[in-house]
């Protein structure tokens, strides 16, 4: 998440990803349950890298794989909302990405949810920690917003 406690306003992310709810994504008290929430972390994220052509979910050399993870909750989502996933690099490393995404609740100036991931790249073949693929860089460079390239 950002380094405050302060909500991060819609303007301070690279790229958006709209997300459709689904019924099923409801739970008994009448809103999205948590865990999905994690759910639309990974898709808007994967999303992007794959219409970006920098992954290939059956063939890329390199992976990503979630090594963290962690989010805050501010205000519900329930089916049939729209979720755009706001998406940022926060520190892209040799091996390893932050990602620091945002869900906002349909047109809302304030994300309902703030979250983070971090994938560490390794080598499909051998699980083991490679460098991120130079055209994969290329990209999560462009999703960069008030971060350290390191």
């Amino acid at each position: 998440m950002n380094k405050s406690d302060e909500i991060v306003p819609r303007a301070a992310y690279a790229a958006f990803r709209s997300i459709t709810t689904r019924w099923m994504d409801n739970d008994a008290y009448r809103h999205v349950n948590n865990v999905v929430y994690y759910s639309f972390f990974d898709t808007a994220v994967n999303a992007m890298l794959i219409e970006a052509g920098v992954l290939d979910i059956a063939d890329s050399p390199a992976i990503g794989l979630v090594v963290e993870t962690g989010c805050r909750y501010f205000a519900s989502v329930a089916f049939p909302d729209r979720v755009d996933a706001g998406v940022r690099v926060a520190k892209l490393g040799n091996s390893s990405v932050r990602y620091e995404i945002g869900l906002f609740r349909n047109d809302e100036p304030k994300p309902s949810a703030e979250g983070h991931f971090v994938h560490v790249y390794v080598d499909r073949a051998t699980n083991r920690a490679c460098p991120i693929p130079d055209a994969t860089r290329l990209f999560l460079k462009t999703l960069i917003v008030d971060a350290q390239d390191g």
